[in-house]
């Protein structure tokens, strides 16, 4: 007969794993002797093995109960499963692997290779982090809320980025991050960003992925929250003048 320490010791597990089992159900407590000791039969020991054994291969703490009673064929039907199971883990596994070697950045995990070409397109202009970091937030809101619009800002977001009026507001936007909200240059770049607003404003509500974008935009600096309030408010004036003509 054995103690608690000698049959853990004889399947190679530590008293804890033992007393788990036992919590767990799957092996049996026995009765402590006239010496108040539990003692161990060499068929618990065999028992703890096997339960060891199934384990370390990978099988669920809930299936070995069954898998300790079953029958041959039953015992090779449910190991087929299990194999099944761990193979398919490893599987999706092999694939995380696979997306994350083929990841330059974490723009490539949720974004598609048209607007991470636009996003290096920024980075050789000279644009900054910060900035495409939002204009990456923008495409990712764009992407989940109104995918439809996808493939016509991508063309329209090219076309700016081959004009170097729009590269340069791109460059003065990112220079204005720093400067004090009321500062007299804010007021200058919000004149020219709100006279190229005007030019390509279509009729129509905001489209809501763009509320966000601009909330977003809002957060980075005290200064972007300015420029994006003002540009709003010129804009629904000019809206309320159209409809009101």
């Amino acid at each position: 007969m054995l103690t608690i320490s000698q049959l853990a010791k004889t399947a190679g597990v530590t008293v804890r794993t033992v007393r788990h089992y036992h919590h767990v159900g799957l092996l049996p407590e026995p009765e402590r002797d006239a010496s108040g000791y539990r003692r161990y039969s060499a068929q618990a020991a065999v028992d703890l093995i096997r339960i060891r054994t199934l384990t370390d291969a990978g099988v669920p703490l809930a299936r070995i109960d069954a898998l300790l009673h079953a029958q041959p064929a039953e015992f090779a039907a449910a190991i087929t499963d299990i194999d099944a199971e761990l193979q398919r883990k490893i599987d999706q596994l092999a694939e995380y692997r696979r997306r994350i070697a083929r990841l330059d950045s974490g723009e490539r995990l949720v974004l598609p290779p048209e607007v991470v070409a636009v996003l290096e397109r920024m980075r050789a202009l000279g644009i900054s982090e910060s900035r495409i970091r939002l204009e990456r937030d923008s495409w990712i809101l764009m992407l989940a809320l109104d995918p439809q619009v996808v493939p016509r800002r991508l063309r329209e977001k090219d076309a700016g980025l081959d004009d170097p009026e729009v590269v340069r507001l791109y460059l003065a936007c990112d220079r204005s991050v720093d400067w004090e909200p009321h500062d007299p240059r804010v007021d200058r770049l919000i004149d020219e960003l709100d006279a190229r607003a005007a030019e390509q404003e279509e009729d129509g509500e905001q489209p809501g992925y763009l509320r966000l974008v601009v909330s977003r935009i809002s957060e980075a600096a005290p200064a972007w929250q300015r420029i994006v309030s003002t540009l709003a408010h010129r804009a629904e004036q000019r809206r309320s003048s159209r409809g009101g003509g």
